[in-house]
Formats: structure tokens, C-alpha cells, sequence
């Protein structure tokens, strides 16, 4: 080994690195003197180049800095500048490089490997190796390293920071293992792997990603153990195809998407993670994917904190979610969820949600401080078993799917509405289960239902201790009812339930008996003194009925019209320029967001519901009717109607009467625009006991269920509706954008008029057009002003006043029929 000297100027032997590399054989170690380098190096056969001081190497447009083409190739204490786009540093097919304390700036390390067929595997003779130990990789293009192929590498103490593209890319065969490595700020991805590659990270940092922190494609798998996540512009991890992710002690905090993604036929693993303040999903599982999850946390996420479709498969093991915006655990479509001894507290819809086709199987689980418990609305079977539900603000538990329900060893208590609920129709099992100290009935079940109900201890409820709606039914066999504030039992009208050994204890009174109802009482008693067969009628009031909800008014787009008629149609309403403009960000969004889509990307968040703030009358509505047809043109609205509601289409006049209502509004205004005008009347000031908040939260979660085929607007005046998107986090989390609609002025006032004689064919006389502007001038703008109605109300005026002044005239003519002159503008409104 000889040692070879380099010094631009003084000492040393070759005053250029090429010259030095040229006489250079395998082993030599080039010196080479502090100073900046302009060359382009080849390093053809096993050398080592290390800096004596500070030494900067720098590349020429459109050329690598350095390429290293020998087996074991060291570069030690250098800079690296390169310039204009191509790699720094590349290492060819079969090669060997070291970096140690260097810096790469300005361009990427990009290694390329023997592909598939070719060579040895990646121990051998032909596969390319790379080693970063305490370097720095800066301000590159495209990428920061880059390896292709069969390429091995291992990272050690390496910062990447300041990346105009993706952090880090692995694609074909190549390998790397990465340890107490920073990655700092890229527009792209943190790290991309596609092909077969493989990473292993350990001790790592990944932040403020312009996309996902970690995105693995094709069959490509990861370990990551102990890495730090955090504001990535996407998910923080994001699995597609057939890649497989294990995630150790990992934190993920603050990513713009869902934190956890598992797509395709994905698979994601993880142990003692902590994922929160997710902008979207905590864990997001769709298509085939499935995700294990064991030891883990999942806080205050802003949509569910996990949400299952497709066919996905999710299981969690002593996992715990709090503090959510919507749903704890969500199954949609055909998916399942498997819980074993999680915890889901203070979230603010239900804790464990299960719809459509979807199934799960819970035991030994906590749910505390939802908005309601569980709700199992699923058309196949469904379990859960040794869990308890506590502290809900709606009801416990929810039953409503035609599946077969089962809760075993359940505890339900200090909820503030009945305890457990079986929906009408509903199929549910129920054993050896407590409900206790809940402010409504214990057990309710509704018209139809016919549940099958052993060992079921129910004390201290506000209400009924089993409350059976009309011709409801079922089994209830060795049950104890205690200490009720209404009578242990409520039989309605036409209901038909069987009691064995049922045991009534401490109760205001055994039982209310509406005419008609039809039990079966078995070896019951109450106090410990045998039920007689034929139990005393008690007189109660009826149960109410909801009616069935009359269709609402909607207006239906044109099938043929294009996204230019539409935004013409906008552009020709009097005023609204704010909201223009505003309209026209939103629809260059929308359009980047399709191109995005059909391109392969991942979609922006985007939130199509919206806020209209302004006073009455300032074209809240015909804009709303507009954006539905907007979002039709686009693609985004099957078709794009609008139904417009105000509370009382909403808010039933009874319990049971206002989920109903709402549900079909929403139904209607499937595939288009559901406006609700005076949206702030749902959250009424200094009412705590309301039902429009049952109303926001069944339209909250069936915003969650439909939210590709459903857009809302709320609307009404700024103050009051800023109140009203602050009543429920759900609310908040849903309606991000606020569209401010301004008072006409007065010439636009005038314009509306001229519209309004236009389209019945009158003329505004210039005299009169003076006379209008002045009474827009002085009328006064207080409560009872109405913007573009009052417009349209002097209108009406006008034509009455002209009438009335042509009625005094022998033989008017057409001229006279057509003209509205300065006489006939109301002298005051």
C-alpha cells in the first residue's frame, strides 16, 4: 500500500486527483490536500481517497463528481458538489464504495446492481455494495440515494436533509440496512421501495415528507424498529401490492393522510407503536390488505382512528385508541376486525362500528366516553364477549344488523340513554350480560325484533329495565331485574316475549302492560313472591310511530351540461366575486386531484362539504345548487341534485323521531348536495337537552358511511355557524372550508332588479335605475333586510306601483306595458 499525495499548490506530488488515481494501484491511499477539486473521477480499481484538511470535490454540468467502478473503493473527509441534475456519486454494476464523513450536495448517490439472472445473490461475487458511516446528504434532485438492483448497502449515522424529491429509493433486488439515520424535509417520498427490494431501519428519524414517510409497492418489504415519524405530507406508512411492513416501537405523529396505510394485498405488522394527531385514519385498511397491531396507541385522530373496506382483515391486540373525532374502529364493505383486550376511549362517535357486510369478533375489550358504544349493524355474524362499555353519551350498545349479534359476558353502564338497543328486525343473542346506572332503559327492543336473552342482570337503570317496542318478541330466561326508576317491565301494544325464572327486585313496579301486548311469564317473581300468569295492565302512554318522511324538494342538474355551462352559469350571477373565485380554486383542486388519481398518485385530503356564512338573501342557495352540479360535471357527484332542508325536515318531535328524519334527508341527497339553511338552529343556545343533537350526530355519521357519494352544505349567518361547526368534533373535523357571501352593494341591488325585469320582460327606465340606486343607498340594513329578496320584493312593488299608474290611461302602449319608470320604485321598504 502506498500513499499518494495531492496538493493543488505546494507540496505534494500530482497537483490533480485524476493523475493521482492514474498511477494509483489496488490499496493505495490518495492524500489529498485541503483545497476545492473542479474534476470528474473514475475510480476503476480499490483505492482509498481521503481528505488531509477540508477538501470539496466539484462536478461539471451534467457529469457525475465520482464513479466507482473497483471492488473496495474508500472516500473519507470529502465534499461532494454536484451540478445540474445527474447522480454525484454513482457506483457501477459489481462495485464497492465507502463513504465516511463526507458530504454529497446538490445531487444523489444512485448505485446500480446486476440485474436478476445475472451475478451471484447478495453474498457474492457481482452484487454492488455501498457503506455510509457519519455523511451527510444534502440538497439533491430526484433523490438522495439511490439504489437499483442487486445492490447491498448499510447506512450508519447518516443524515439526509433538504431533498428536492424522494429521501431515499430501493427498487429491484437491492438491500438496505440503515441505522440512527435523519431524513429531514423532501418534497416527495421519505423512503420509496418497489420491486423486491428490502429495508431495514433501526434508530431512525423521518420528517416533514412532502408525501408518505415510508411507501413500499410491488413485493418489497420493510422492518422498521424504533423510527420517528413525523409531518409527513401523506401517510407515515404506506404499503401497497403484496409488501409486507414490520413496525417496532415506532412513533408516528402528525401526518397530513392516514398514519398507517395497508392497500392491495398488502400486509402491515407492527408492536409498541404510538401513532397520533393523524389527519385522517390512524390505521387505514382497504382492498385484501391486513394489518396486525400488538401493544399500541392511536390518539386523537381527526377521522376514525381505524377504518376498514374491501376485504381487509385487522386485528389488534392490546391496542388502545382515545380521543378520536369519529369512530374508534369503523368495518365497512366485507372487511373484519379481530380485538383482543383493547381500550377505546372518549372518541367522539361510536367506539366500535360495524356496517354493511362487515364483521368482528372483540373480547376482553374497554370502550369508555363514546358517543355510542358499539354498534354492530352488519348482515353476517358478529361477537363480543367479555368486554365492557361505559360512560357512552348515546346508547351502549347498538344491535341493528339482520347478522346474528352475540354479546357474552358484557357490561354496560353509567351510559346516558338505554343501555343495550336490538333495532327492529335485528338478530342478537344475549348472555350473561349487566347492564347497570344508565340514565335510559337497560334493554330496549324494537318492532320486530325477537332476541334471545339468557342471564341478564339489569339494575339501577333512570328508566325500564326491559322495554319491548310493538310486537317485538323474544326469550328472556333466568334475567333479574333491580332497582328501577320505571317499572321493571315495559310490554307495548302487540309484543310478545317469553320470561323463564325471571326474578324482579326493588322496583317501582313489575310491570307496564300496554292493551294488546301478549307475555309469557314462566317461573317469575317479583320481591321473591311468585308472578301470577296473567300480570295487572298498567295504562301508559302509546309508543310513538315515526311516520314515514315525505320526499323533499330537490332540483335536478341537466344530463347533458359540461363544466363550462356551469361555471358560465356562475360567472353570470350579480356579485358574489369572493365566492367566485373561491368556487374556481376549489374546481382547479378537485381537477388536480382526478389528474392525480388517473395517473396512480395519491389523492390530497380533500373535503368537499363546505360552510356558506353570510345574511339571508346573498345567493347561498343558487351557489349551492351550482356546486352540485359543479361536482356532477367533474365526475365526483353521481348526479349532482340538490336537496335543501332547515331543521324541522331534520328534528323529530319525539324520541325516536328525529334519526329517521334525518337518515331521509340523507338518503334523498345520496349522489348530490344535502343544503341545510339555517344549519345553526340544530345547536340552539342554552339548550342542552335537544334533539338536534341527535341530528348532527346521526348526519355526522352518515357523512362517515357515504362520504364518496355525499356532499353537505350548512349555512346561515357567520357568527351563529361558527358556533354551530364548534357543537360537535365531528363537525369540525368534516367542514374545513367556509365560503363568506357578502351583502349585495347597492348597484348590484339594482342589477338583481334589472335581472328579475329582464326575465319578465320589463324595462328599468335610466331614471328609474337612478331611483332604485338611491332607495338601495337609504334603505336601512338591519335584521329584516334581505339582500337579493328584498330585490326581488321591490320588484314585485314596482310592477304593482306601474300597473297601478297604467290603470288611469285610455289606451297604453306597448312601449308604456314594458317600461318601469322612476315613479314606480317604492318610496320606502
Amino acid at each position: 500500500m502506498t500513499n499518494r499525495y495531492v496538493a493543488a499548490k505546494g507540496r505534494g506530488t500530482f497537483r490533480r486527483i485524476s493523475e493521482a488515481l492514474r498511477a494509483a494501484a489496488p490499496g493505495d491511499v490518495i492524500v489529498v490536500s485541503a483545497g476545492e477539486y473542479a474534476e470528474q473521477l473514475r475510480l476503476d480499481r480499490s483505492v482509498a481517497m481521503v481528505a488531509d484538511g477540508t477538501v470539496t470535490l466539484v462536478g461539471a454540468p451534467g457529469e457525475p463528481v465520482i464513479v466507482a467502478e473497483g471492488l473496495e473503493c474508500t472516500v473519507r473527509g470529502i465534499t461532494i458538489r454536484g451540478v445540474d441534475g445527474p447522480p454525484a456519486i454513482g457506483v457501477a454494476p459489481g462495485a464497492g464504495l465507502l463513504l465516511e464523513d463526507c458530504v454529497v450536495t446538490g445531487g444523489r448517490i444512485h448505485a446500480r446492481g446486476n440485474e436478476s439472472g445475472q451475478g451471484s445473490d447478495l453474498t457474492g461475487y457481482g452484487v454492488t455494495t455501498v457503506m455510509l458511516r457519519r455523511t451527510r446528504l444534502e440538497k439533491g434532485r430526484l433523490a438522495a440515494l439511490h439504489l437499483s438492483g442487486r445492490v447491498r448497502a448499510k447506512v450508519e449515522d447518516t443524515v439526509i436533509d433538504t431533498i428536492d424529491g424522494i429521501g431515499v429509493v430501493l427498487s429491484g433486488n437491492a438491500f438496505l440496512d440503515a441505522s440512527r439515520l435523519r431524513l429531514n424535509v423532501t418534497s416527495g417520498y421519505g423512503f420509496r421501495l418497489r420491486g423486491a427490494s428490502r429495508l431495514e431501519l433501526t434508530d431512525g428519524v423521518i420528517r416533514q415528507t412532502g408525501m408518505a414517510g415510508v411507501l413500499l409497492e410491488d413485493s418489497s418489504t420493510a422492518a422498521l424498529s424504533d423510527v420517528r415519524i413525523d409531518q409527513a405530507g401523506g401517510p407515515g406508512v404506506h404499503t401497497a401490492g403484496t409488501a409486507k411492513v414490520v413496525l417496532a416501537d415506532c412513533r408516528v405523529r402528525s401526518t397530513r393522510a392516514s398514519a398507517l396505510v395497508a392497500q392491495d394485498q398488502a400486509d402491515l405488522t407492527g408492536a409498541d407503536c404510538i401513532v397520533s394527531d393523524a389527519g385522517a385514519n390512524a390505521l387505514l385498511a382497504s382492498d385484501s390488505a391486513t394489518a396486525t397491531l400488538t401493544d399500541s396507541r392511536f390518539d386523537r385522530s381527526t377521522y376514525s382512528a381505524v377504518h376498514l373496506t374491501g376485504t381487509a382483515v385487522v386485528r389488534l391486540t392490546d391496542c388502545l385508541i382515545r380521543q378520536g373525532a369519529e369512530h374508534g374502529v369503523h368495518a365497512t364493505a366485507t372487511s373484519r376486525v379481530e380485538l383482543t383486550r383493547c381500550g377505546i376511549a372518549d372518541v367522539g362517535l361510536t367506539g366500535l362500528s360495524v356496517v354493511d357486510a362487515a364483521s368482528t369478533e372483540a373480547e376482553d375489550c374497554r370502550i369508555a366516553g363514546s358517543g355510542t358504544g358499539v354498534r354492530l349493524e352488519s348482515t353476517v355474524a358478529n361477537g363480543f364477549r367479555g368486554s365492557s362499555v361505559s360512560g357512552s353519551v348515546g346508547t351502549g350498545i347498538e344491535l341493528a344488523g339482520e347478522g346474528l349479534a352475540s354479546l357474552e359476558a358484557v357490561r354496560v353502564s353509567g351510559g346516558k340513554a338505554a343501555g343495550i338497543v336490538v333495532g327492529s328486525s335485528a338478530a342478537a343473542e344475549i348472555a350473561t350480560t349487566t347492564i347497570d346506572d344508565c340514565d335510559g332503559s337497560g334493554l330496549v327492543v324494537w318492532s320486530g325484533a325477537k332476541p334471545s336473552v339468557r342471564a341478564l342482570r339489569v339494575s339501577g337503570v333512570a328508566k325500564n329495565g326491559i322495554f319491548l317496542a310493538e310486537k317485538a318478541a323474544g326469550t328472556f330466561a333466568d334475567c333479574d331485574v333491580t332497582g328501577t326508576k320505571y317499572p321493571a317491565l315495559h310490554l307495548s301494544k302487540a309484543s310478545a316475549p317469553r320470561f323463564q325464572h325471571l326474578r324482579v327486585r326493588d322496583c317501582v313496579e313489575a310491570i307496564g302492560q300496554e292493551d294488546g301486548a301478549n307475555p309469557t311469564f314462566e317461573d317469575c317473581t317479583v320481591d321473591g313472591v311468585p308472578m301470577v300468569a296473567e300480570a295487572r295492565a298498567v295504562a301508559a302512554a302509546g309508543v310513538p310511530v315515526v311516520e314515514p318522511v315525505a320526499a323533499l324538494a330537490e332540483s335536478m342538474p341537466p344530463d347533458d351540461e359540461t363544466l363550462e355551462d356551469v361555471l358560465e352559469e356562475l360567472e353570470q350571477q350579480v356579485g358574489l366575486d369572493r365566492v367566485k373565485r373561491d368556487v374556481q380554486s376549489m374546481v382547479k383542486l378537485m381537477q388536480t386531484v382526478r389528474m392525480r388519481q388517473e395517473a396512480g398518485l395519491p389523492a390530497p385530503p380533500l373535503s368537499r362539504h363546505l360552510v356558506f356564512a353570510g345574511n339571508p338573501g346573498t345567493g347561498k342557495t343558487t351557489v349551492a345548487r351550482l356546486y352540485g352540479r359543479v361536482l356532477k360535471a367533474l365526475g365526483l357527484l353521481r348526479k349532482g341534485h340538490l336537496v335543501e332542508v332547515d331543521r324541522t325536515a331534520l328534528v323529530g318531535e319525539y324520541v325516536g323521531h328525529t334519526g329517521p328524519k334525518t337518515t331521509a334527508a340523507v338518503n334523498q341527497a345520496l349522489g348530490g348536495v344535502l343544503f341545510i339553511d339555517e344549519a345553526y338552529s340544530l345547536a340552539p343556545v342554552g339548550i342542552g337537552n335537544d334533539f338536534g343533537a341527535e341530528a348532527i350526530a346521526t348526519l355526522v355519521k352518515l357523512m362517515e358511511d357515504h362520504r364518496d357519494d355525499l356532499v353537505v352544505i350548512v349555512a346561515g349567518y357567520v357568527n351563529d355557524m361558527s358556533r354551530f361547526i364548534g357543537s360537535n368534533p365531528g363537525l369540525s373535523s368534516r367542514f374545513t372550508r367556509t365560503l363568506m357571501f357578502e351583502d349585495y352593494t347597492a348597484a348590484e341591488l339594482v342589477a338583481i332588479v334589472e335581472h328579475q325585469a329582464g326575465g319578465h320582460q320589463y324595462e328599468v327606465s335610466p331614471d328609474a335605475r337612478v331611483a332604485l340606486s338611491d332607495l338601495f343607498e337609504q334603505l336601512p340594513r338591519g335584521e329584516g333586510f334581505g339582500n337579493g329578496r328584498s330585490a326581488r320584493q321591490i320588484f314585485q312593488a314596482m310592477t304593482e306601483r306601474q300597473a297601478h299608474r297604467l290603470s288611469e290611461l285610455t289606451a297604453p302602449t306597448p312601449a308604456q306595458l314594458v317600461s318601469l319608470e322612476v315613479a314606480d320604485p317604492p318610496e320606502s321598504f
